[in-house]
């Protein structure tokens, strides 16, 4: 008899309860990854996140292989073959136990109850594991036993739920036999673009190196720097938390053994970005409780009753970075050229796109997913809703971000505008947030705003407004 893992959103032997658990019964291991091309494309992956996912499948396939375990790669367009696939797959191998751990998109649940229910009819043992978030999903609510749709008073919940369990990560498992050959698959699918050159290595090996270089080194002043798009002041984790090569769990342990420590500084920079962990809780536990989210709705209900402006030559110049709003076009720009995009600047252009040009939100996430090598749908989702103020926990919808002082707060000096929109690199840092500002003269080959910041802000808060009269 033989166990098989089934890897998703968790491409690393480290921290892994599925893993963990099928290698401790002592029977033989086999594992799979399944590449699903279709199903990607319906759910908007970038092919920068594609290109990643695969890289690491194939470097999670060497850890195993060196575990004695070997990673079978499997090919499903969509969800609904990948029932056929498995079956198949345990029926050649003798299956009689299947780990995986869960993932919580409305797709992704509906899958796991069918294989479920397909696989136990033939005798398979289905096991599964609570793993993308550091309190297990569901565990974090309310003195009326209720799920939080406020931050603050769930990461209170939050860090009570950690201090009282004292959360641990999973060792990596022994060698379960002689190291195996492994497989290994191609790391670019058609129809999917060439992927934008990624921001990091591949390999979990590289994840903890980044994050150990973190923690030394930047943690401390993360608070000061975290917005501020010019500094390297950022983790840069979030492409492997997304893709589970890194978790949410290891990050926190690590953060919480360095502070208490005394290795960082005490600016409340740890806290700060621990803090970020347990936003991320937060929105995959919004996604759990409230399957809507997943499935092109507004949490808040009654903004669905909002009539967005149609998206046409406004929404095609914000996606490609020529709105005459020099942090906005530079962020878009990083975006399409890296397949990332500054926090900071995620707020900034999905409020601009959302309120200066009053543009359905929906359509943002969509583009934001189809480009981000850290696209992951409960932080991106939560993120475009919260700008929106349809969301949970949203911004007042009468507090509206404006570019040009966002720009001039965390970009003085405009070091990012120049780095992405040369056009206005022989501005000086007053004139290059707002070129045109008192008759300035606008560079001839960059646009003039498409949109004017304050009437627009007015005409949004308006719309707002007359949902609530």
């Amino acid at each position: 008899m033989t166990q098989l893992v089934w890897f998703r959103n968790d491409l690393r032997v480290a921290d892994n309860p599925a893993l963990t658990a099928a290698c401790a019964t002592g029977e033989a291991v086999h594992a799979c990854f399944l590449i699903t091309p279709g199903q990607w494309r319906q759910h908007d992956w970038s092919a920068a996140r594609v290109q990643f996912v695969l890289e690491h499948a194939n470097a999670l396939a060497r850890r195993l292989a060196d575990l004695g375990i070997a990673l079978h790669f499997l090919t499903a367009d969509v969800f609904s073959d990948s029932l056929d696939v498995l079956e198949s797959f345990c029926r050649r191998h003798d299956i009689s136990q299947l780990h995986f751990n869960e993932e919580y998109g409305i797709n992704e649940r509906r899958r796991d109850k069918q294989a479920h229910q397909r696989l136990s009819e033939l005798g398979v043992a289905v096991h599964k594991y609570r793993d993308q978030t550091v309190a297990p999903v569901g565990e974090i609510l309310t003195g009326q036993n209720e799920p939080y749709s406020v931050f603050t008073p769930f990461s209170r919940s939050w860090r009570k739920w950690i201090d009282a369990s004292q959360p641990q990560v999973y060792p990596v498992p022994k060698p379960i036999g002689p190291a195996v050959e492994p497989e290994q698959t191609d790391t670019h699918i058609e129809p999917f673009t060439e992927a934008p050159a990624l921001l990091v290595g591949i390999g979990e090996q590289a994840a903890h190196d980044r994050l150990d270089n973190f923690i030394a080194r930047r943690a401390s002043r993360y608070k000061d720097d975290r917005d501020f798009p010019a500094i390297d002041g950022t983790s840069l984790l979030s492409p492997y938390l997304a893709n589970g090569v890194l978790s949410g769990r290891q990050c926190l342990i690590a953060a919480r053994q360095a502070a208490g420590s005394g290795t960082t500084a005490s600016s409340g920079g740890i806290e700060t970005w621990i803090n970020e962990i347990a936003w991320r809780d937060f929105y995959i536990n919004i996604l759990y409780h409230y399957p809507r989210v997943s499935m092109n709705r507004a949490f808040k209900q009654d903004t669905e009753a909002l009539e967005w402006n149609m998206p046409g030559e406004h929404f095609e110049a914000w996606k490609e970075g020529r709105t005459g709003i020099p942090i906005v076009d530079a962020a878009m720009r990083q975006l399409k050229a890296t397949g990332w995009m500054h926090n900071r600047l995620r707020m900034v252009t999905a409020m601009f796109l959302t309120k200066n040009l009053f543009i359905d939100w929906r359509l943002g996430e969509a583009w934001f997913m189809q480009n981000l090598v850290d696209g992951f749908l409960a932080s991106n989702n939560g993120g475009w809703q919260w700008s929106a103020s349809t969301g949970t926990d949203a911004a007042p919808y009468f507090r509206v971000f404006n570019p040009v002082t966002q720009s001039e707060r965390f970009d003085p000096e405009g070091e990012f505008i120049r780095q992405w929109v040369p056009e206005l690199a022989k501005l000086d840092s007053k004139r290059i947030h707002e070129p045109g500002r008192k008759g300035g003269v606008i560079p001839k080959d960059y646009p003039r705003p498409i949109v004017d910041l304050k009437e627009s802000r007015k005409e949004a808060i308006a719309r707002f407004q007359a949902l609530k009269d």
